[in-house]
């Protein structure tokens, strides 16, 4: 991944969603009447600033660019202590504890509010998607031994309908994050309706988040049209060897072919080697000898031949309501599932090689730039609704550990001692620490 692909992630992705969360502090502080020293882009020096309205607010870009923050009048800092009488009033910690708690928390709710939007927007446009039909799967595979045959298409898994594959992804990871079994329901092609499960125990062999794919390894794969020749193009290597449009493709090498992607995989494996097709010609069974040409960019074999390749696809798409109501729904199922995946990683069962940073998340963003404007979309989404999470964690230095520290004092009826207050922030600045040098580390293990 270019340098210039992760700088994009980061302006069009991390960027805009970083200042609406510190805009979130910023205006409930405002509207608090809390005094705002500085609101900055960015951690550590400040390489650019200007100050604008009433309390001549520094609005600041810094250094690093690893978030932001919204510093506001507290004397318990000695860099945004008040000055006068004036600033004393509105000073942050004088504030009463609901006032402290809704500044706190409302830079982590922009970011859920903005995830819900996103998503609603994405189910009002109407996405267009592969459907859960089913692609033929292999005998060994875990879903064939549990009853599903290629061309049946899956409605609902444990009770939850899906129409895209997306959302049947979605509810496989996590069905295995929940550590329960994936029970789906399904259509077949004759028009009968079944179940088939696949039990807990089997999809635990699956890192949600790892290498492999859960899909692929269970043996659920997108269903594509059968492999039929739509053109031949003149002078090519199946031309040469007698195909013609409208021929099915049923076997190379006496292997059976399920559709176009298998004959496009064994091709590309066999520049110069030839292969032997098993055809069927106005439900005639032929035989023809192809030798693919090596492609002289990708050193891959090439036939030159043209066959359709898309699945089926559906349109989700719903009304405002509905959509903002499907919205929602994501964003607490995705909440759930991002906290119960921290929790696997802290107990060991997920690998620390899943606990990514600032640069794969803006390479994530910069990738979905490339494939269309529903994607980046769709990942932004997610992102806003990861930091949303990620600021609540009951850490010091974050906002979940600010509002912990409220909590706290709602319970009791008094502040937290300083000198517990001190202490928490050393030990959540030192975590922070060593879960931002595993990140970067990751991140820079997967780029190079």
């Amino acid at each position: 991944m270019s340098f210039s692909h992760i700088l994009i992630g980061f302006l069009l992705g991390l960027g805009p969603l970083i200042i609406l969360h510190e805009l979130g502090h910023y205006c409930v502080a405002r509207l608090c009447g809390v005094k705002v020293r500085r609101f900055s882009i960015g951690m550590g020096r400040v390489v650019w600033s200007r100050r604008f309205g009433r309390d001549q607010t520094e609005w600041a870009v810094s250094v690093l660019p690893l978030g932001g923050y919204v510093k506001l009048v507290d004397k318990r800092d000695p860099g945004s202590a008040p000055v006068d009488a004036e600033e004393a009033a509105r000073e942050f910690t004088s504030q009463n504890v609901w006032k402290r708690i809704a500044i706190i928390a409302a830079g982590p709710a922009v970011n859920f509010v903005v995830a819900i939007l996103l998503m609603a927007g994405l189910f009002m446009a109407g996405k267009e998607e592969p459907g859960t039909r089913l692609r033929a799967m292999p005998a060994d595979t875990p879903v064939y031994v549990a009853g599903v045959r290629g061309g049946d298409a899956i409605q609902a898994v444990n009770g939850r309908p899906v129409q895209s594959w997306s959302e049947l992804r979605w509810e496989v990871v996590r069905a295995a994050i929940d550590k329960r079994d994936a029970e789906f329901a399904l259509h077949g092609q004759g028009g009968d309706s079944y179940r088939a499960v696949i039990p807990a125990a089997t999809l635990a062999r699956f890192d949600p988040d790892g290498k492999d794919d859960i899909m692929e390894g269970l043996g659920l794969q997108i269903w594509r049209p059968a492999a039929v020749a739509s053109a031949v193009v003149p002078g090519g290597a199946a031309a040469r060897a007698g195909l013609r449009a409208g021929d099915l493709i049923t076997a190379i090498d006496g292997k059976p072919v399920i559709d176009a992607v298998d004959v496009i995989l064994a091709v590309r494996k066999a520049a110069g080697r030839s292969l032997q097709f098993g055809l069927k010609r106005d439900g005639q069974p032929l035989e023809a000898t192809v030798t693919p040409e090596r492609d002289e960019k990708s050193g891959q074999g090439i036939i030159k031949l043209e066959m359709a390749q898309l699945p089926q696809m559906v349109t989700v798409k719903a009304g405002p309501l509905d959509a903002i109501a499907k919205g929602a729904a994501r964003a607490w199922d995705g909440s759930v599932t991002t906290l119960k995946m921290l929790g696997r990683i802290l107990t060991g069962e997920v690998s620390l090689k899943n606990v990514s940073g600032p640069l794969t998340i803006a390479g994530v963003a910069g990738q979905a730039v490339d494939r269309g404007f529903g994607t980046y979309i769709e990942i932004l989404a997610f992102i806003s609704l990861s930091l949303g999470v990620m600021n609540l964690l009951p850490i010091p230095v974050l906002d979940g550990g600010q509002l912990l520290y409220y909590s706290l004092e709602v319970l009791t009826g008094r502040p937290l001692p300083a000198r517990v207050g001190e202490i928490a922030q050393l030990a959540g600045f030192g975590l922070m620490l060593m879960l931002m040098a595993l990140a970067v580390f990751n991140d820079l293990v997967r780029l190079f």
